[in-house]
């Protein structure tokens, strides 16, 4: 992650560049304990001041959480996914379910128009992930396998606003799956995404737009609403 010859007129601009590129590349995903301010300064090869503004940039524009004694970690994979999961931390769990619905049936009916080969293997490969995680009772690994599944559906439609706004809202939709799922699997978590799957793979794109919008309120339960 070298800065090469930088201007010092752009220095700090450019610091926070480099980091949001590892953000948004996933060489520091959204969890992830990024590396120290020791270690940010020789990999730089910047002052310790320029990290520093550097980090607290990012932490105010919603990319990185600073917590005092632990580190700074990821929180948001761009600004704007930052402040979507703010503004929508408490929302009512049923719009969620409902704008899960929308984006993911529209992005499914546009997967079975326009898959490839290549976005076939990816699913098939990730289906198979997500099943090896509910096999394995991790509740939050079965997370991110049933999330990643989900984006690569969105992928396949390749339509690339619509994947842009739903890796955005990535993080807000994963929090609430981590609340319907729980931290211990149960029968009524796993739903079988392999139809959706299979409709994409022979084209049917209202079969796919249809299994895909049943998923959010299948797992959307009832909870308080506190937004």
């Amino acid at each position: 992650m070298p800065l090469s010859t930088p201007r010092r007129s752009a220095l700090s601009e450019q610091v926070i560049a480099a980091l949001r590129n590892q953000i948004s590349s996933g060489e520091w995903p959204v969890g992830s304990r990024i590396p120290t301010e020791p270690e940010l300064v020789e990999q730089l090869g910047v002052a310790r001041n320029t990290v520093r503004e550097a980090v607290r940039a990012l932490a105010h524009n919603g990319l990185l959480d600073i917590r005092q004694g632990s580190g700074t970690y990821v929180v948001a994979t761009s600004e704007l996914a930052g402040v979507m999961q703010r503004r929508f931390a408490d929302a009512n769990p049923r719009h969620i379910a409902e704008l899960r619905a929308t984006l993911e049936s529209s992005a499914a009916k546009l997967a079975a128009e326009r898959r490839t080969a290549r976005d076939l293997r990816q699913l098939d490969t990730l289906l198979a992930r997500r099943e090896e995680a509910w096999e394995s009772g991790d509740a939050e690994a079965f997370v991110t396998a049933d999330a990643t599944l989900h984006m690569a559906v969105v992928a396949a439609s390749h339509n690339d606003v619509l994947i842009a706004l739903y890796a955005d809202l990535g993080e807000v939709l994963r929090d609430w799956l981590r609340v319907d799922v729980g931290t211990e699997l149960t029968p009524e978590s796993h739903m079988d995404h392999g139809r959706l799957i299979e409709a994409i793979r022979a084209q049917d794109a209202d079969a796919a737009a249809t299994e895909a919008a049943s998923y959010p309120y299948l797992c959307h339960q009832e909870r308080p609403v506190t937004g």
